[in-house]
């Protein structure tokens, strides 16, 4: 069983790119299924295409490129580096990655307003309010 697994480790270590696509695909469709499970209704399989289309056509090329650009800007691991990285990811990352989201999910669902979700989700999903506690105390001071 170990083996299948150093395998795979393998595998991902020699075909990033390609590994990071197949697991947002993977992760963003199974998040989808389970909150569908959580609300309790019935299943929508369109929705888990959606999310994992969207997730292979933006989301998973976007933050790859993203990460490893932001590394060679900010290259290392020191606390100051890292905080550094985080706040740039969430002030520019963060807010690009939820509107293609909204954005690529209303047009999949063939919405007639594409924008809307994105205009209503947006502000909610960055306030503060989303971060963890301790997040925000250091936001906020």
């Amino acid at each position: 069983m170990a083996g299948w697994w150093r395998e795979f480790l393998r595998t991902a270590g020699r075909y990033p790119w390609p590994t990071n696509v197949l697991l947002y695909a993977a992760l963003f469709s199974a998040g989808d299924v389970l909150q569908q499970r959580l609300r309790g209704g019935p299943a929508d399989w369109r929705q888990p295409r959606h999310a994992a289309t969207v997730a292979v056509a933006f989301h998973a090329n976007f933050n790859y490129v993203w990460l490893r650009l932001l590394e060679r800007a900010l290259p290392g691991r020191a606390s100051r580096t890292v905080l550094a990285k985080v706040m740039c990811d969430q002030a520019f990352g963060g807010p690009v990655c939820v509107s293609a989201f909204y954005f690529g999910m209303s047009i999949l669902q063939e919405k007639e307003d594409i924008f809307l979700d994105l205009r209503q989700k947006f502000w909610n999903t960055n306030k503060p309010n989303a971060l963890p506690k301790g997040v925000q105390e250091i936001l906020v001071g």
